[in-house]
Protein backbone atom coordinates (compact mmCIF):
# COMPACT_ATOMS: atom_id res chain seq x y z
CA UNK A 1 0.00 0.00 0.00
CA UNK A 2 1.81 3.39 -1.32
CA UNK A 3 0.94 6.66 0.77
CA UNK A 4 0.13 9.94 -1.21
CA UNK A 5 2.00 12.90 -0.72
CA UNK A 6 -2.01 14.51 0.27
CA UNK A 7 -2.24 11.47 2.85
CA UNK A 8 0.90 12.93 4.48
CA UNK A 9 0.17 15.99 4.34
CA UNK A 10 -3.17 16.21 5.88
CA UNK A 11 -1.55 13.11 8.49
CA UNK A 12 0.94 15.64 9.44
CA UNK A 13 -1.30 18.34 9.63
CA UNK A 14 -3.24 16.19 12.11
CA UNK A 15 -0.47 15.63 14.57
CA UNK A 16 0.89 19.07 14.40
CA UNK A 17 -2.62 20.23 15.35
CA UNK A 18 -2.71 18.03 17.52
CA UNK A 19 0.49 18.62 19.32
CA UNK A 20 -0.32 22.30 19.59
CA UNK A 21 -3.64 21.92 21.17
CA UNK A 22 -2.24 19.45 23.44
CA UNK A 23 0.39 22.41 24.41
CA UNK A 24 -1.67 24.30 24.91
CA UNK A 25 -4.74 22.50 26.55
CA UNK A 26 -2.15 21.27 29.17
CA UNK A 27 -0.75 24.69 29.31
CA UNK A 28 -4.13 25.37 30.55
CA UNK A 29 -5.05 23.12 32.96
CA UNK A 30 -1.20 22.34 34.78
CA UNK A 31 1.08 25.77 34.55
CA UNK A 32 -2.11 28.29 35.01
CA UNK A 33 -3.57 26.50 38.16
CA UNK A 34 0.17 25.85 39.17
CA UNK A 35 1.48 29.49 38.85
CA UNK A 36 -1.71 31.03 40.36
CA UNK A 37 -0.93 29.55 43.96
CA UNK A 38 2.47 31.28 43.76
CA UNK A 39 3.71 34.85 44.89
CA UNK A 40 3.76 37.95 42.45
CA UNK A 41 7.84 37.77 42.18
CA UNK A 42 7.95 33.64 41.49
CA UNK A 43 5.21 34.22 39.23
CA UNK A 44 7.12 37.15 37.06
CA UNK A 45 10.20 35.52 37.32
CA UNK A 46 8.82 31.97 36.02
CA UNK A 47 7.00 33.69 33.29
CA UNK A 48 10.00 35.43 31.88
CA UNK A 49 11.98 32.29 31.98
CA UNK A 50 9.34 30.30 29.93
CA UNK A 51 8.57 32.88 27.72
CA UNK A 52 12.19 32.92 26.84
CA UNK A 53 12.72 28.91 26.63
CA UNK A 54 9.44 28.26 24.45
CA UNK A 55 11.10 30.46 21.85
CA UNK A 56 12.82 27.32 19.80
CA UNK A 57 13.23 25.17 17.17
CA UNK A 58 10.84 22.18 18.05
CA UNK A 59 8.45 25.18 19.49
CA UNK A 60 8.05 26.76 16.51
CA UNK A 61 8.10 23.67 14.29
CA UNK A 62 4.65 22.82 15.99
CA UNK A 63 3.26 26.07 16.41
CA UNK A 64 3.96 27.03 12.78
CA UNK A 65 4.03 23.72 10.77
CA UNK A 66 0.82 22.96 12.08
CA UNK A 67 -0.94 26.41 10.06
CA UNK A 68 1.51 25.67 7.29
CA UNK A 69 0.73 21.96 7.13
CA UNK A 70 -2.95 22.86 7.52
CA UNK A 71 -3.31 25.40 4.76
CA UNK A 72 -1.65 22.99 2.50
CA UNK A 73 -3.89 20.26 2.92
CA UNK A 74 -6.82 22.25 2.20
CA UNK A 75 -5.40 22.78 -1.38
CA UNK A 76 -5.34 19.12 -1.60
CA UNK A 77 -8.66 18.53 -0.34
CA UNK A 78 -9.54 21.34 -3.08
CA UNK A 79 -10.36 18.71 -5.46
CA UNK A 80 -11.44 15.18 -3.20
CA UNK A 81 -14.49 16.41 -1.78
CA UNK A 82 -16.57 19.13 -0.68
CA UNK A 83 -17.12 17.91 3.26
CA UNK A 84 -13.36 17.47 3.44
CA UNK A 85 -11.99 20.30 2.05
CA UNK A 86 -14.35 22.86 4.06
CA UNK A 87 -13.60 20.54 7.04
CA UNK A 88 -10.15 21.51 6.61
CA UNK A 89 -10.43 24.86 5.15
CA UNK A 90 -11.88 25.92 8.35
CA UNK A 91 -9.72 23.83 10.73
CA UNK A 92 -6.71 26.28 8.98
CA UNK A 93 -8.68 29.13 9.18
CA UNK A 94 -9.39 28.97 12.84
CA UNK A 95 -6.05 27.66 13.52
CA UNK A 96 -4.05 30.49 11.97
CA UNK A 97 -6.78 33.12 12.64
CA UNK A 98 -7.64 32.24 16.59
CA UNK A 99 -4.65 30.29 17.63
CA UNK A 100 -1.37 32.30 15.36
CA UNK A 101 -3.45 35.34 15.17
CA UNK A 102 -4.28 35.20 19.13
CA UNK A 103 -1.03 34.49 20.30
CA UNK A 104 0.74 37.46 17.89
CA UNK A 105 -1.69 40.11 18.32
CA UNK A 106 -2.49 39.35 22.23
CA UNK A 107 -0.04 37.32 23.87
CA UNK A 108 3.29 37.99 22.50
CA UNK A 109 3.21 41.65 23.02
CA UNK A 110 2.18 40.79 26.94
CA UNK A 111 5.24 38.46 27.26
CA UNK A 112 7.38 41.42 25.20
CA UNK A 113 6.00 43.85 28.25
CA UNK A 114 6.86 40.93 30.80
CA UNK A 115 10.35 40.56 29.05
CA UNK A 116 11.45 44.65 28.93
CA UNK A 117 9.82 44.53 32.83
CA UNK A 118 12.87 45.11 35.12
CA UNK A 119 11.56 43.19 38.13
CA UNK A 120 14.34 43.71 40.15
CA UNK A 121 13.92 47.30 40.33
CA UNK A 122 9.94 47.34 41.58
CA UNK A 123 8.26 47.35 44.80
CA UNK A 124 5.70 44.74 46.37
CA UNK A 125 3.07 46.33 45.21
CA UNK A 126 4.14 47.72 41.47
CA UNK A 127 5.17 43.77 40.83
CA UNK A 128 1.60 42.64 42.22
CA UNK A 129 -0.20 45.33 39.70
CA UNK A 130 1.98 44.91 36.66
CA UNK A 131 1.14 40.89 37.35
CA UNK A 132 -2.60 41.25 37.59
CA UNK A 133 -2.54 43.38 34.01
CA UNK A 134 -0.15 40.76 32.72
CA UNK A 135 -1.78 37.88 34.16
CA UNK A 136 -5.25 38.03 33.63
CA UNK A 137 -5.01 39.16 29.61
CA UNK A 138 -2.65 37.17 28.80
CA UNK A 139 -4.59 33.28 30.41
CA UNK A 140 -8.40 35.25 28.61
CA UNK A 141 -5.87 35.11 25.16
CA UNK A 142 -5.25 31.66 25.79
CA UNK A 143 -7.78 30.44 26.62
CA UNK A 144 -9.37 31.97 22.93
CA UNK A 145 -6.02 30.10 21.55
CA UNK A 146 -6.42 27.19 23.31
CA UNK A 147 -10.17 26.70 21.78
CA UNK A 148 -9.11 27.41 18.93
CA UNK A 149 -6.24 25.27 18.48
CA UNK A 150 -8.86 21.94 19.70
CA UNK A 151 -11.12 23.14 17.13
CA UNK A 152 -8.69 23.36 14.21
CA UNK A 153 -7.19 19.73 15.80
CA UNK A 154 -10.93 18.42 15.37
CA UNK A 155 -12.01 19.58 12.51
CA UNK A 156 -8.67 18.31 11.16
CA UNK A 157 -9.25 14.94 12.47
CA UNK A 158 -12.47 15.11 10.76
CA UNK A 159 -11.31 16.03 7.70
CA UNK A 160 -8.89 13.14 7.67
CA UNK A 161 -11.59 10.69 8.40
CA UNK A 162 -14.12 11.52 5.41
CA UNK A 163 -10.49 11.40 3.34
CA UNK A 164 -10.17 7.84 3.91
CA UNK A 165 -13.72 7.34 3.49
CA UNK A 166 -13.70 9.32 0.55
CA UNK A 167 -16.53 10.59 1.02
Amino acid sequence: MEISIKSMILLGAVILTGLSAGLFYAWSVSVIPGTKRVDDLTYLQTMQSINRAILNPSFFLVFFGSGILMGVASIYEFHSGKLAFALMTSGAVCYLVGTIGVTGMGNVPLNNQLDAYNIAENTTSQLAQFRQHYERKWNQLHLIRTVFAVLSFALAVMALLIDSKKI
